[in-house]
């Protein structure tokens, strides 16, 4: 038996794939094809103190190898998310990841909060809100506000605390070193990448926000970059996501230095995607005889 059991903070994964926030709701839509227990994780959708409504629409745009949203993070809030969705998830043999999204800090705190009694095992920050009280910037954009938000976050949270990192930064190994001079228990990137796209015709913005997140097989070389430059700064564990459609794309991050993956976009296109990839990783190892899937975590040469 390969073994493809993984460690973030403390909490044992029976593989490294997960799925990236807002492309699994919180699983209930994926259930139906096939059991999540076959994950390492589940990264839920984001879930605020209070329900939001998301953006106008059109909110959703495909582009080249990829496609660009602005949902908003609408979601119905933590009471729904504690009543509806937990339960659902503890149906199956895979651990609970929440996504934690707010406007203030106050905000995230109040969730983490509310979190803390409850059966879910890591938490992972969604730092690319804007900042209210910062006049708009993402938390995720300045170091100082990264380590003072996982550090707030940090004082409220019974489980590891993941930081998601965005890459609309001129550094991120300088982001990831601050994250974890806050605390962070483990980092997650990337985030979407900022984009535009143009209707010629109706000379017009295709989403109602004007811009959008980039995701999908475009932003993965980027993505890659970024996980090893993050891996490399910090001790922490890297969650590495953006564009993994395949085992072949997961490998690569793992080789970068990623513990563990999340597969996003792809779930779109193919229901099955994660499952698929964590059923590659497995074949890999067979083919070129790699015992523990450890072996592989920062191998690159």
């Amino acid at each position: 038996m390969r073994n493809t059991k993984v460690t973030l903070a403390g909490v044992e994964l029976k593989n490294p794939v997960m799925t990236a926030s807002g492309t699994f709701g919180s699983g209930a839509e994926y259930g139906e094809f096939y059991d999540l227990g076959a994950l390492g994780a589940v990264v839920t959708k984001g879930v605020a103190n209070v329900p939001w409504p998301g953006n106008p629409t059109p909110r959703i745009a495909e582009t080249a190898s990829g496609m660009l949203n602005a949902i908003g993070l609408q979601n119905p809030g933590i009471d729904v998310f504690v009543e509806r969705d937990i339960p659902y998830l503890r149906q199956y043999d895979t651990k609970i990841i929440v996504n934690v999204c707010g406007k203030t800090t106050e905000d995230y705190c109040q969730v983490v909060e509310r979190l803390a009694l409850e059966p879910v095992d890591l938490l992972e920050i969604n730092v690319s809100c804007p900042n209210v009280k910062e006049g708009g910037i993402a938390f995720g954009q300045n170091p100082k506000a990264l380590e003072a938000i996982t550090r707030e976050v940090k004082k409220y949270a019974k489980q590891p605390v993941i930081m998601k990192l965005s890459p609309n930064v001129t550094d991120i190994a300088e982001m990831a070193r601050a994250a974890e001079a806050g605390g962070a228990d483990a980092l997650s990137l990337i985030n979407t990448l900022t984009g535009m796209k143009i209707d010629i015709y109706r000379r017009s913005f295709a989403i109602a926000n004007r811009t959008g997140g980039l995701s999908g097989p475009a932003v993965k070389p980027v993505a890659v970059r970024m996980v090893y430059q993050a891996a490399q700064a910090v001790k922490l564990p890297v969650i590495g996501m953006g564009g993994i459609c395949t085992a072949e794309d997961a490998l690569e991050f793992i080789l970068a230095g990623a513990t563990a993956v999340s597969v996003g976009t792809a779930n779109f296109t193919n229901p099955c995607a994660a499952k698929e990839v964590a059923e590659g990783i497995e074949r890999y190892m067979e083919q070129q005889g790699v015992d523990d899937i450890r072996e592989l975590i920062g191998a690159v040469k």
